[in-house]
């Protein structure tokens, strides 16, 4: 008699397994993620046989020089940590529409020239491939195109023709006949990418990962993906925006504070060489409530313009409104302002936003953000050659930043003449340094206000 199926219920989020359906998942705590599997055993119910194992010592372990292929879009290699190693495996996530499938096919033009491609989709038929191509140029003739959408045939044909990288757009389409449950469920999607993971590492064969993101941004199926894969790469930016930014989530062989930008053209995505000027390019002339920030992406410092906004609040409840920085932070800015500076903000509606859809997390960009509020609840224009930058207490005093030389250099690099920064780092920084721009030094968001306003 063969064995009954077994119905399960997993949530989509955590992967937790669950004989009967939850409206709130145990395992994460999410709503409405539960989905139904059914599981067929193996008929016979044979014991794995353990295999004969043996290991190798690290100083016995030799690779070639060569290990990483270069892309063609240094902006890309900046964020893989170097280029794409070989035998990792990459996730690529974004919105629908943002690049994820335009910027692979534009590497594949590059790399064809050193080796073979295999683009394996499940989405898009060969002849709307070849129209993207065509209007990408993509024209290489080692570009192998594959619509298959079953991982166990796809690993077969990696293993047969040995292609030197293979991409797969997207994850969610694979999926395997032996597992009970529909494509871009939580099981087809851990199982396929774990066939997929074990056939590249041992061919050393590297692929991309397409994979779709929900409504929260994240990437949809099982967590565990993102801990099976070597490295996520995210893509940021508003999809009515010319602009993108590649970011890195998780990296096994590099950092993951770099970050790569693109401009979306007519031809593809086009690097942007110098993301400062495309940020701060077209801000206004003596308008207040405007000043610019320098925050550090890994090893590369870039400027963008803060906005800020006040006007008498027409509520009984002043409006808290920001873009690209977090709203928390802004409360508790507004909230130091108030207290430690003696400028009220009570009836007020306040506006913060970040020009070029960059996100702004970190704590040096304090200081910016308060001018900008200060500027514009008094209407009083900052010098357009000024920038700012330093973390605020909850005391009102400027706390010293890290990197504040290349900070400075880029600001001085730019054409810009005045910087106010802390106190602490100040005192710190090379004369060198001073001489290319004027530095000035504060110790409480006051007298940074005021020393802006006098220079």
């Amino acid at each position: 008699m063969p064995p009954k199926a077994k119905t399960v219920y997993v949530c989509a989020l955590c992967a937790y397994e669950s004989p009967k359906w939850n409206g709130c998942c145990p395992g994460c705590g999410e709503w409405n993620c539960m989905s139904e599997e059914v599981r067929r055993p193996e008929a016979g119910g044979k014991k794995q046989e353990a295999r004969a194992l043996a290991g190798q010592l690290l100083k016995d372990i030799t690779f070639d020089s060569a290990i990483r292929y270069h892309t063609g879009l240094q902006e890309l290699d900046r964020v893989l940590g170097g280029g794409l190693v070989k035998g990792s495996m990459v996730l690529l996530g974004g919105d629908p529409g943002i690049g994820k499938s335009t910027i692979l096919l534009q590497i594949c033009e590059f790399m064809g020239k050193h080796i073979e491609i295999l683009y394996i989709s499940g989405e898009e038929s060969p002849h709307q491939l070849k129209l993207r191509a065509d209007r990408l140029g993509v024209k290489t003739e080692k570009l192998t195109v594959l619509c298959e959408t079953d991982t166990v045939s796809i690993c077969e044909h990696i293993r047969s023709t040995r292609p030197g990288m293979v991409i797969i757009d997207s994850i969610q389409t694979m999926n395997m006949a032996d597992v009970a449950s529909s494509p871009g469920s939580v099981t087809q999607v851990r199982e396929s990418t774990n066939l997929l993971m074990r056939t590249g590492k041992q061919l050393g064969v590297p692929m991309f990962l397409v994979g779709h993101v929900n409504k929260d941004g994240n990437i949809a199926g099982p967590k565990v993906l993102e801990h099976i894969v070597d490295a996520v790469l995210y893509f940021e930016g508003e999809r009515h925006l010319s602009y993108r930014i590649l970011r890195a989530v998780k990296n096994r062989y590099g950092s993951t504070n770099e970050i790569g930008v693109f401009e979306m053209r007519d031809t593809g995505l086009a690097e942007v060489e110098n993301p400062s000027a495309m940020l701060i390019a077209g801000r206004p002339k003596g308008v207040s409530g405007s000043c610019v920030a320098c925050v550090m992406e890994g090893s590369r410092p870039i400027l963008a313009e803060v906005q800020g906004l006040v006007t008498p609040t027409a509520y009984g409840t002043p409006r808290r409104m920001q873009n690209g920085i977090d709203g928390s932070r802004a409360a508790m800015l507004i909230a130091v302002l108030e207290k430690r500076a003696g400028w009220h903000f009570g009836n007020m509606d306040t506006y913060i936003n970040v020009i070029g859809g960059l996100k702004l997390d970190e704590p040096s960009t304090d200081l910016s953000v308060a001018m900008a509020l200060v500027s514009g609840l008094k209407d009083v224009p900052l010098p357009d050659d000024a920038l700012a930058f330093g973390e605020i207490g909850l005391g009102g005093e400027l706390r010293a930043v890290g990197h504040c030389e290349q900070r400075v250099r880029e600001a001085a690099r730019l054409g810009f003449t005045r910087c106010i920064i802390p106190k602490q780092n100040f005192a710190r920084l090379p004369k060198s340094a001073r001489q290319e721009i004027r530095v000035l030094g504060a110790g409480n968001v006051r007298s940074a206000f005021e020393a802006l306003c006098a220079s």
